[in-house]
């Protein structure tokens, strides 16, 4: 299918879709504390979600039951929210997708419940600069596999693991598109990135080892070792500018 560019008004339905992404995921900031449920959280995203006049993006998606991701400490991404309670020391990936005017947004955030640890929050640190460092990678003439590169670059100098075995992607009228991208890599590799491609770079990466398995329920994804996990997502356009963040937070003067 090759690599879908988008027109600059495509792109600026993008970014009315990410910025439903961006207040839902601040919404549910603001809720997530020690005592409330993943589904207490799910609800409230839906819910808001649809008053904006968005759809869930992940609700039914080859079946997916919920409206977002929720995954706890060791759990890596596609958590299916549901009684488990948030207590203090968590860390919580929330991963969010809106359609919106027949494009998607699409962005992740770890947040802190609580008091956390050292540990915990350097990771979420250094998941936050891999994401930063994957983003300015995506500009026009690089490769893909630049990404990557600089997403395995900051993470392992800081002493944690990537993992190999999911990627990051294209998004656009669907929620996956071409191409994959990998968070590891040489760089130079891979097609050439040009202005109109959209991608959602994702970096998920563990404070132990890179390997990860599937839970019975066929979605939950959890780290090997129980090692705690984090997992930072921005859907970027590539301009002529340089990289665009579609799901980055407005200003309130820009929200009008």
């Amino acid at each position: 299918m090759g690599i879908i560019r988008k027109s600059p008004n495509e792109i600026a339905q993008m970014e009315r879709a990410g910025r439903i992404v961006v207040e839902t995921l601040e919404l549910l900031g603001e809720h997530a504390r020690p005592g409330t449920t993943t589904q207490e959280l799910d609800e409230l995203a839906e819910e808001f979600i649809r008053s904006n006049g968005g759809v869930p993006t992940f609700k039914g998606y080859r079946g997916y039951p919920a409206s977002i991701c929720t995954s706890p400490n060791s759990m890596v991404v596609h958590g299916i929210p549901g009684p488990y309670e948030l207590q203090d020391g968590d860390v919580l990936s929330i991963d969010v997708g809106v359609t919106f005017g027949g494009f998607v947004g699409d962005s992740a955030y770890t947040f802190p419940i609580g008091e956390i640890s050292d540990e915990a929050q350097r990771l979420l640190e250094v998941g936050q600069a891999a994401l930063r460092a994957g983003i300015e990678q995506a500009r026009s003439g690089n490769h893909l596999s630049d990404i990557g590169h600089a997403v395995q670059q900051t993470t392992e100098e800081a002493g944690f693991s990537v993992v190999r075995s999911l990627v990051g992607h294209g998004v656009g009228r669907n929620m996956h598109e071409d191409p994959q991208i990998p968070n590891f890599g040489e760089p130079g590799r891979g097609p050439v990135l040009q202005p109109g491609m959209t991608l959602a770079i994702e970096p998920m990466i563990n404070a132990g080892g890179a390997d990860i398995y599937l839970h019975d329920d066929e979605w939950s994804i959890s780290t090997e070792d129980n090692s705690l996990s984090a997992h930072f997502e921005h859907t970027v356009a590539v301009t002529e500018q340089g990289p665009r963040i579609l799901t980055r937070k407005l200003e309130p003067s820009l929200l009008r």
